[in-house]
């Protein structure tokens, strides 16, 4: 569920540390109950935007506010919840105790019960001393700590790390009813198939500034390319042939046919398939079916986010 409403906004915001510029002139808006990957290769500035927008460190120029007041204020403070990478709990106390006293910092915090099931772990283990937990379990009572004050905004650095599969699939079940609540997420990860499945807005920063901002499929669309393949029968007068490549980049002889194809910018062959390259499959495979061309075993696939990071940072690189 995402409204009209903006729960966090950036205006021309800079960070230097000394003479480094960490974060250049951003600015962005983000609504409520939406779900914010930001992205980056180490250095890039996204920690560095994190931090500012929790007031852990002060911009050099710009202005930031959150729920419509200044990062570090008091009543923000009661309506975020933040989880960073690194994991820490206090020693000496059983994870139920911790979670107690962390719910005794908020004026309207979330119900015991509910946190303990976010930990997902066992009655019994909740009586254990927090140190004895794994690391999945560290962090997975960390995110139960990150709901306690049952939070308008969720901050998460790289959140999954450390988890297993099922774990994972637990975590982002449980982050898309907090949005369907109308609740805030905003996270970084390294994980790119995760941002592409679990968020419907990715920021990618290089370089202190934001490159690309849009829904995961509107990046991929606009930094990679489709691929339309297919198999075809040999020519009559040739029963004996056979692709003789495997590698994607490698080419075999290309018949007429393909060769007067509209739209296509690479042919490749790939374990007997001859693959298009295009940004238009819709446009491609049109022109196939009109001119009744003999193939066989169409397929569409689309430019995975991975593809599109990369792109990104080499057409960055490109134009310095």
């Amino acid at each position: 569920m995402c409204s009209d409403k903006i729960v966090i906004q950036m205006d021309h915001v800079s960070k230097k540390f000394g003479n480094t510029t960490a974060v250049r002139e951003v600015s962005l808006q983000i609504t409520q109950g939406s779900v914010t990957a930001i992205l980056g290769p180490n250095g890039a500035g996204k920690t560095t935007t994190i931090n500012m927008i929790l007031g852990l460190t002060s911009p050099s120029s710009g202005k930031i506010h959150i729920l419509g007041m200044p990062p570090g204020h008091q009543q923000v403070l009661q309506r975020i919840g933040v989880m960073m990478q690194d994991v820490s709990v206090m020693d000496l106390l059983t994870v139920r105790e911790i979670i107690r006293m962390v719910q005794s910092y908020y004026v309207a915090p979330m119900e015991t019960a509910a946190l303990e099931k976010l930990t997902g772990l066992a009655p019994v283990d909740l009586n254990r001393r927090a140190e004895k937990l794994s690391g999945g379990q560290k962090r997975s009572l960390n995110f139960a700590l990150a709901m306690a004050g049952n939070p308008d905004i969720l901050f998460f650095d790289e959140p999954t790390v450390g988890l297993d599969a099922e774990s994972r699939r637990t975590f982002w079940s449980h982050i898309r009813a907090f949005a369907q609540q109308g609740k805030t997420v905003v996270f970084t990860t390294h994980y790119l198939q995760e941002a592409d499945t679990a968020a419907d807005r990715i920021i990618l920063f290089n370089e202190g500034s934001i490159v690309a901002d849009g829904t995961p499929e509107h990046i991929k669309n606009g930094m990679t390319r489709r691929t339309l393949s297919f198999t075809y029968p040999p020519p009559p007068e040739d029963r004996d042939f056979t692709f003789s490549k495997t590698s994607e980049t490698d080419t075999s002889p290309t018949p007429p046919w393909i060769q007067e194809l509209s739209g296509v910018d690479q042919v490749t062959y790939h374990q007997n398939r001859c693959i298009l390259h295009t940004q238009n499959t819709d446009a491609l495979i049109r022109q196939i079916i009109l001119r009744q061309l003999p193939v066989q075993d169409i397929r569409i696939e689309a430019g995975q986010l991975d593809d599109a990071y990369a792109s990104m940072l080499n057409n960055v690189r490109e134009e310095q």
